[in-house]
This record gives C-alpha cells, structure tokens and sequence, in this order.
C-alpha cells in the first residue's frame, strides 16, 4: 500500500517521535526516560492515561527549537516513505516553550525551514496549532493567541486535543473564535471516548473537521447531519484499537459511516505508540472491508477538500491524486 498516494490529516507531530529518536535524544542531554520504553525499546503503556503521561515524558526531552526541527525532519521523512504527499500535524504551543508567543515564534521559524525544504523534496505539510484539553480553557488561550498571531503559510488551523473527559468543549469557545477571526481552519478530537453529543458539542464551535468521531455511528440522526454537513472525519482506526475504542479491524465503524454518506479519512494518530504506519492502516482496512485504490482515492480527495491548505496547493494535491 505505499504505492498508493496519501493524505494525512490527523497526526501529532510529537506522537509520531520514534522511540529511537526520543532515546538518543534523551541520551544526548542526559536525561532518564528509560522508565516510558518495554524491552524491546518500544512506547510501554496502558490505557489512555497512561499514554498521555508517556507522551508528555517523551516529549519531555524536547527542549528547543533545534529539536523541533530535527523531530520534523524526521517525521516528513517517514510519511513521504508510506506514500504521503500531504500531512497536517498537530503541534502544540504548549510543547514549544510554554505558549509563550515570542517563545513560539521561534520554533515555528525552525520548523517552517524544514517543512520548506520537505516540500521541495515532495512532501508538503501545515501544522494544526493545538490547545490540550486537560490543560484548561486559560492555557487554550494562550495556544489560540499563538495560531491566531502566527496565521498563514506553514500555521494553517487550530484544534484541541488531549483528555475528551476534561471539561466540556464549550469551555474552549473563545480560543475556537479567536482562532476563526484569524482564518485558520477548525477541528476538534470529539467522539472518541466520549459519546455522540461530544461530536454535537464539537460541531457548535463551528468546526469543519472531527477528529476521530467514530462514536457518531451510535446516532443515526447525527450520521445524517455530518453527511449532509460534509464534515469530514479524520479517522485514525489502528489508534482505536490499540486503545480498547473497537476490538477488531472489521468492527471499526468507518465502513458505516462512509457507507451513510460521511467523509471519512484515514490517518495514524501517533503511530509508533500504536504499532502502526499510514500504509498499514490502508492494508488492513482493505482487509477487513475489500476497499481497493478507488476507494482510498475517494477518502484522498475529501481529505484535500477539508486540507487547511491554501487553493493552489489544494489544486496540485488533487492533481496528483487523480
């Protein structure tokens, strides 16, 4: 399957670290980790919880704006070799000195060097500023200002991750407007752990897209309502089942709700937390459903149509895709 093109649109740029590049990170600064790797050196966890706080440890040993760009580099890399030719990662202020905007602007200056050489090389990415959840509706704001003040070109949306069970989504409607005035596009993790009201709560913001939203399929009416709507669904199916969301390739819900009229996309999350990669995600959904090119082309092209890229470059991603 890495022969087929892809677009990526959910996929948290510090997730996607791979435990090698974490350990020889940690290494260099002499910083002791050990305790977030199994034996044989991969991500150990156990259950959502315990995921977030391997994450944030992980991610704790990147300190600076040279870090950053390195994990880029090395990330782009990865997806241009499962067939990307599109990528949105979430990146989080938060990570990239304590939201603090003079702090940000100078990762996002490392970063957007990379991405910008990437590009060249055929693997054009935007980054989803991302407000964590579990972090409060005050520290949201502070990412918000941040997308809001560094809008255009690489910066090209905002959304929120983290804990779905902390605090509710309204609670994070200022950083939703703020970010809107500023023209970046909007998503929002909803509908994974919580149920389909979570997807309601997530649509009231004014988001284009849902990340996740598998939990959706529960209401049929709702179904109807994203069909109608064309929201698009960034669906990340192996991150479901290495979480206990679903118990099986074949009873992932992303069948039904393209089968209903829903714009489904495919994506990996943080792949290497959850033993994954694009191509793998594209093998067994073919396996489990029968899906062939022409389906995964189809779920492309809506991915290029809900890209918070700009229109030329929209323009040449649907090109290659067809």
């Amino acid at each position: 399957m890495k022969s087929v093109k892809k677009i990526e649109l959910h996929l948290h740029l510090e997730g996607a670290a791979p435990p090698g590049f974490i350990r020889a990170l940690a290494a260099e600064k002499h910083r002791d980790i050990g305790g977030i790797f199994d034996g044989r050196g991969a991500y150990a966890y156990r259950g959502f919880d315990e995921f977030l706080r391997v994450y944030e440890a992980a991610t704790s040993v990147l300190t600076g704006p040279r870090d950053y760009a390195r994990l880029l580099a090395e990330v782009l890399a990865e997806c241009a070799e499962q067939g990307a030719i599109y990528a949105e990662l979430f990146v989080s202020p938060e990570f990239c000195g304590g939201a603090g905007l003079s702090a940000w602007r100078d990762y996002l200056a490392a970063m957007e060097e990379v991405a910008a050489a990437a590009e060249r090389d055929g693997i054009a990415s935007r980054a989803v500023l991302t407000a964590i959840r579990h972090f409060g509706p005050d520290r949201a704001r502070r990412t918000a200002l941040c997308a809001a003040e560094t809008a255009g070109g690489w910066v090209a949306g905002f959304g929120i991750g983290g804990a779905e069970n902390a605090g509710e989504l309204r609670d994070f409607a200022w950083s939703f407007d703020c970010a809107r005035e500023a023209g970046l596009g909007l998503t929002a993790h909803a509908g994974e752990w919580r149920g389909p009201d979570s997807v309601r709560d997530a649509l009231s913001l004014g988001v284009t897209r849902i990340g996740h939203g598998i939990r959706a399929v529960e209401d049929p009416a709702l179904v109807r309502d994203l069909a109608e709507r064309g929201t698009t669904l960034e669906v990340c199916p192996g991150s479901n089942l290495a979480l206990g969301i679903v118990p099986s390739w074949s009873a992932h819900p992303i069948a039904r709700l393209a089968d209903a009229g829903v714009r489904v996309t495919v994506s990996t999350d943080d792949p290497p937390f959850f033993h994954t990669s694009l191509s793998h995600e594209y093998q067994m959904l073919a396996d489990a459903f029968g899906w062939a090119e022409d389906e995964f082309r189809q779920m492309n092209l809506w991915a290029v149509d809900a890209a918070f890229c700009d229109e030329t470059t929209r323009t040449r991603l649907r090109k290659d895709l067809t």
